[in-house]
């Protein structure tokens, strides 16, 4: 798969194999070839001198924003799992008093059979359209902040892991603000039921496309539905500060090479970048995991008053009561529990979880995260690697052209 990647800049030589014998009157010199090579051999030319020209600094934004989108593709039907185990505590019936222990989704396989039964591959490919339009910027964000600023920051502090710490947080922080209110959307549309909402342990909203999810949020709920989580969410820059600094040491010392650096010519070693991002994600995820949750559960709540329900769900709002716009109103419920949300900052929806559910629920999922996870940040990250090798080898060999043009070679 990846061999093709160094073969790339080999084609140019391929025309010399279609060499054949000419008559003598042929007016021309030139070997003959056929159409399709020489307009394929030409293209490559052009490509190769047009790529010299490409600015460094639109390189990693490219070629990030091209690794998350095939990322979310191979990896959607495991963050709807990840995301159904998630936030389904959140979504639990009040009876009065205390919440229901009862789970629908349980366990990878099982949360799977659940939304496959109920609604297909549909159910496994929510959110899809949102996990791409964020992936996009996500990414591009992500890996030219980061590119850019690690060696400022080790002017700054000639130390190799806090300059790739601190570029690390600063490239998550850029794009984590810029992107967080898509992943809200894409995290509404992954906890729903594309079917039926009458258990209280199902999401309460039905949202049919990424933009009526959109409406729908701000029709309700107000702009600060789109920021729900950021704060989780901002935490959650440790993980990027292990797994990206932990990934470049590892990669560096299985291959020679930093992120986004390949040799001229030879191997790219695809098999120890494989192992240094399997070892970073695996080690990141573990230790910050219950941050995901945090985030999940403060994305799926609602941020008005409770529309009447026969389930008494503890999941606040509804298209018929859109009036606070996300403050939370003083009078009580018809289960008698004050109208304010469930989970209110941080802390507090730590110490809510905790004391509801125990310590287990802040590992819910997990191992469908890692399961995810792994593959995700493999895709990601062997496929930017792969495109910053294709465009450094025809760079290399359009320097090489252009070398040979002026010296009249």
């Amino acid at each position: 798969m990846f061999s093709e990647g160094h073969g790339a800049s080999g084609n140019t030589g391929g025309s010399q194999e279609k060499q054949v014998s000419q008559p003598d009157n042929c007016p021309s010199s030139n070997p003959q070839i056929s159409p399709d090579g020489m307009h394929s051999s030409s293209l490559i030319n052009r490509l190769e001198i047009y790529s010299t020209k490409v600015p460094d600094y639109w390189i990693p934004p490219f070629c990030g924003a091209s690794a998350g989108v095939a990322s979310g593709i191979v990896t959607c039907p495991l963050d709807v799992i990840k995301t159904k185990l998630q936030a389904q505590g959140g979504f639990a019936r009040r009876g009065g008093r205390e919440v229901e222990a009862k789970a629908l989704y349980r366990g990878m396989l099982g949360t799977g059979r659940v939304i496959w039964r109920e609604d297909g591959i549909r159910g496994l490919y929510q959110g899809l359209g949102p996990m791409l339009l964020g992936y996009l910027p996500t990414w591009a964000v992500y890996l030219a902040v980061y590119d850019r600023s690690r060696d400022y920051f080790y002017d700054k502090t000639e130390n190799w892991w806090l300059a790739r710490g601190y570029a690390s947080i600063s490239a998550g922080a850029c794009s984590t603000i810029a992107t967080n209110p898509i992943w809200v959307i894409k995290t509404r549309l992954m906890s729903q039921s594309l079917k039926s909402n009458s258990e209280g342990f199902r999401a309460p909203w039905q949202y049919s496309s990424t933009w009526d999810a959109a409406r729908k949020m701000y029709k309700t709920e107000g702009i600060r539905s789109f920021y729900s989580g950021l704060t989780p969410a901002l935490l959650g820059l440790t993980h990027v500060a292990i797994q990206f600094p932990l990934y470049e040491y590892l990669k560096m010392a299985f291959t020679g090479y930093g992120i986004g650096e390949h040799p001229d010519s030879g191997s790219s070693h695809w098999l120890s970048i494989s192992l240094a991002t399997f070892l970073s994600k695996i080690c990141a995820s573990t230790i910050t995991y219950p941050h995901e949750v945090l985030r999940t559960r403060l994305q799926t709540q609602q941020r008005t008053s409770p529309a009447p329900s026969p389930e008494e769900i503890a999941f606040r709002g509804g298209l018929d009561h859109p009036a606070d716009r996300g403050r939370p109103p003083g009078a009580a419920s018809s289960d008698g529990m004050p109208n304010r949300p469930r989970y209110r900052g941080v802390i507090r929806t730590f110490q809510t979880i905790l004391k509801e559910e125990g310590w287990r629920a802040f590992y819910s999922g997990i191992g469908t995260n890692l399961f995810r996870a792994v593959p995700a940040a493999m895709t990601t990250m062997l496929t930017y690697e792969y495109l910053r090798k294709v465009v450094h080898t025809m760079q290399h060999e359009g320097e090489k052209k252009l070398k040979m043009t002026e010296t009249g070679i």
